[in-house]
């Protein structure tokens, strides 16, 4: 019994011994890592003060064109659906569907023998009531000679002379229904009436048409006309520019990046649509090489002035924040001022100035999102000169951090790039460099 009490103390004391040991090997290893973090941290604080490197712009003077933008429809200049004028059977169609057509050639023909026949008859009633006339004239004249004579009663003059006036007027109503027999047959041989292009034809030869019947549908491309429309407020603005001469549109594609022809503004709506407050306009285009067909949806800049030595800036130098638009302007000091600014618009990557900057002055394009006022700032040439300023790959891309072992932080991986969360939420990194989305 006594030999078993002391294997049972033994036992007890070799337990107690090692729980011991591992929890004070926990603590100082605890010890050691909180040190090294917290020197890490030290001296990440200690490297932040530094200048924020940056891709600066100066802020320049020149012409800048304005513009108002709006979205519109392409119209033919001139639409027509041809009907015939007169019934008869369809017995030559002379056009091609979608072929261009000058204006009178000839698009298709109605039997014309009805109406030749109809105009003969005219010409010979005419004839006959000639022939009646010309008997009347010379029974007149004779009578007349009577008359003053003396040989003659006065009723026969006159019913002699009344009826020469009756046949003559039967002549030029027979010379009217010629007419109107050659305007019929005339109308047997179908011509465009414009320059402009077929659409499907609608009626073929041999059918017996009306002129209830469409034969085809006739548009006028070159030239063409756009009907866009504007906000009311620019209405003042476009009429004073209208009044001084013609002012110039541009029609652009649905990206609004490709120039599809130039035109003129030709009209200016009488009213304003009072559901959606807008104003319509025309405008007429060339369209040389048929860029525009009718229908199509296009986006329409009307250039209504240029401002002359405006100040512009890149356009990512402009900021929007809760306080309204801003930009960084660098001191002389070479520190970060937060500077609200007015735009007048925004327009191929650059921004014209109202208020709030001057000319020759440093602003920020790149790295704002690294700077608050007052911070120093370091000037860096951008990886891509002239195509907006983005820093270089070395002053955006963070090192790794590391901690006491000189392991890579879990927060990136071997390339450099940062990992996300089991929750999918991205870690915040302050010296990741956003790319910078161009404002307006």
């Amino acid at each position: 019994m006594r030999k078993m009490r002391w294997f049972f103390l033994m036992i007890g004391a070799a337990f107690i011994g090692g729980v011991w040991f591992y929890f004070h090997h926990q603590r100082s290893a605890t010890e050691q890592g909180v040190s090294a973090e917290g020197s890490a941290k030290q001296s990440g604080r200690a490297g932040a003060g530094g200048p924020v490197p940056v891709v600066a712009a100066v802020v320049q003077k020149q012409d800048v064109p304005i513009y108002l933008d709006g979205i519109g429809t392409v119209q033919a200049y001139n639409t027509v659906s041809v009907h015939p004028q007169i019934s008869g059977t369809l017995t030559k169609v002379a056009f091609q569907e979608g072929q261009d057509l000058k204006k009178g050639d000839l698009m298709a023909v109605i039997d014309p023998r009805p109406y030749q026949a109809a105009l003969d008859g005219a010409i010979a009633k005419k004839n006959q009531d000639i022939a009646q006339l010309n008997n009347a004239k010379a029974l007149l004249d004779r009578d007349t000679e009577l008359f003053k004579k003396g040989a003659l009663d006065h009723q026969s003059y006159d019913t002699q002379r009344f009826l020469v006036d009756q046949l003559d007027a039967t002549v030029k109503a027979d010379q009217a229904a010629i007419d109107n027999a050659q305007t019929q047959l005339s109308y047997t041989q179908i011509v465009a009436p414009f320059d402009g292009r077929c659409g499907i034809r609608q009626m073929d030869e041999g059918n017996y048409v009306t002129p209830g019947s469409t034969l085809v549908v006739i548009t006028q491309l070159k030239p063409i006309s756009v009907v866009f429309t504007l906000p009311q407020q620019d209405l003042l603005q476009v009429n004073q520019a209208f009044t001084k001469g013609p002012l110039k549109v541009t029609a652009l594609d649905s990206t609004q990046t490709t120039p599809l022809d130039d035109g003129t503004l030709a009209v200016v709506d009488n009213q304003i649509d009072t559901t959606t407050g807008t104003i319509k306009m025309k405008a007429n285009f060339p369209n040389k090489d048929l860029k525009l067909w009718p229908g199509e949806f296009v986006n329409s800049r009307l250039l209504v002035s240029t401002r002359r030595d405006g100040l512009v800036v890149p356009a990512p130098v402009i900021q929007r924040g809760p306080n309204g638009v801003y930009a960084y302007v660098i001191s002389q000091n070479k520190t970060a001022e937060m500077r609200p600014v007015q735009v007048a618009q925004i327009d191929g990557g650059q921004a014209l100035i109202d208020s709030g900057l001057q000319e020759g002055e440093q602003v920020v394009t790149d790295g704002q999102y690294k700077l608050q006022p007052g911070s120093p700032v370091q000037i860096v040439t951008p990886n891509q000169p002239g195509k907006g300023g983005r820093l270089s790959q070395a002053d955006e891309t963070p090192a790794p951090d590391q901690n006491a072992a000189g392991k890579q932080s879990p927060l990136q991986d071997g390339s450099g790039h940062r990992q996300r969360h089991a929750s999918g939420s991205e870690q915040p990194d302050a010296n990741s460099s956003p790319a910078l989305s161009t404002q307006g």
